[in-house]
């Protein structure tokens, strides 16, 4: 008898907002075209798509489309599923000054 397995879904691993500020920030850390998209629809999925897509004024399929990893989401769209999800993104400096 085979055992019963599922595929890992990371969005049901997000249950906090250090857990969803940690795993974005790796993403981020990665620097890899896309995959910030992908990861705040994994985090919008987490959240509830429904109620994202709600507070964004943007439609589940719109969401969708935008925050897969092949999309290119305008600045608009991220700051607004950002704004949605209680996140906000932040520019640090490269380096230290010495």
């Amino acid at each position: 008898m085979k055992p019963h397995t599922r595929p890992f879904d990371l969005a049901e691993h997000l249950r906090t907002a250090d857990d969803v500020a940690a795993y974005l920030s790796l993403v981020i850390e990665e620097n890899e075209p896309g995959e910030l998209a992908h990861a705040l629809g994994v985090v919008a999925r987490a959240r509830g798509m429904t109620q994202v897509a709600l507070d964004t004024g943007l439609s589940r399929e719109a969401l969708y489309k935008a925050l897969r990893s092949d999309a290119q989401p305008r600045f608009d769209t991220v700051s607004r599923v950002c704004k949605a999800l209680g996140i906000k993104l932040v520019a640090q400096p490269l380096e230290k000054e010495a």
